[in-house]
């Protein structure tokens, strides 16, 4: 893909969708780690990144609806990497922002936003900036 007006060029997208359950997770750390190391991230970004991604699905994970789907995109950036997750949920809730979750996510990715789709669709997304600072907005 190329670049359009000043935006940082994406270089891949990939989608995984599994189902919306723990024992997936591995799946998704895996494919974390991976395209993390084509950015060339640090071991310690990648495995911060690895554990940003299992705690915004444990979060999902705690209203999905059950038998759903749990949606992770990943979009190569510059030197970033942006994970979005997403679980049609119960109630429709974003996360709260206030919980140690949210902020050992904030800590671990940099950039954290939730938002809530049509259909209850919950989604959380990180922003890691290679080098370890967080992203700018």
């Amino acid at each position: 893909m190329s670049q359009i007006d000043g935006e940082p060029e994406v270089k891949d997208f990939v989608e995984v969708r599994l189902p919306a359950a723990g024992a997936y997770l591995s799946v998704l750390r895996t494919a974390t780690a991976g395209l993390a190391a084509r950015l060339d991230f640090t071991l310690d970004e990648i495995e911060d990144l690895r554990i940003a991604v299992d705690e915004a699905c444990a979060i999902l994970l705690q209203q999905a609806v059950p038998g759903s789907i749990l949606s992770c995109e990943f979009r190569l950036v510059g030197d970033a990497l942006r994970v979005t997750v997403s679980a049609p949920t119960t109630d429709g809730r974003a996360p709260e922002r206030d919980t140690f979750a949210w902020t050992v996510l904030s800590a671990l990715a940099g950039e954290v936003e939730s938002s809530v789709g049509e259909d209850n669709t919950v989604s959380i997304s990180l922003h890691k900036k290679r080098g370890g600072s967080p992203s700018q907005p």
